[in-house]
């Protein structure tokens, strides 16, 4: 006796191999040599080192409303403050300044290194460890700078 789903079911269990064997469709477009991609965009900076990513996210969560994306003081709550941020991508003021200062004016605020009381003092907010990845990552803004029009 045959069962009415035998022929079917038989169909499907030796189709079903085959179109799962399948080739990839070939494509039509075919991307450019590496060195032709090269040629053609414009010079990178090197990726940042782990640490300096890692204040890169810090960053832009704590800082960058009011320093900007790039440092350079025109944050998005920049033009509400008096006086405004400070242009951290300003080579000048990162020859001026050594590590331990601006480690120091994160962790105490303006207000504790005598500056303005609009920064807050993040030392109980960041660890130390979160404040020198960010210094790092300060280091690396002038060579993110847009210049000059």
């Amino acid at each position: 006796m045959r069962h009415p789903t035998a022929t079917p079911a038989l169909i499907v269990f030796l189709l079903v191999p085959g179109a799962c064997a399948r080739k990839a469709a070939p494509t039509a477009v075919k991307a450019p040599a590496a060195s032709a991609t090269a040629a053609l965009a414009p010079a990178t900076a090197a990726p940042l080192p782990y640490e300096a990513r890692l204040g890169k996210v810090t960053f832009t969560h704590y800082c960058q409303t009011c320093h900007g994306e790039s440092g350079a003081g025109d944050g998005f709550n920049a033009f509400n403050l008096d006086p405004h941020p400070r242009d951290l991508s300003d080579p000048q003021f990162q020859k001026k300044k050594s590590d331990a200062e601006l480690a120091d004016a994160i962790q105490r605020g303006g207000a504790g290194v005598g500056l303005s009381a609009l920064m807050p003092p993040w030392g109980h907010t960041l660890s130390a460890r979160q404040i020198d990845e960010l210094v790092l990552y300060l280091r690396t803004l002038p060579t993110l700078r847009k210049p000059a029009s």
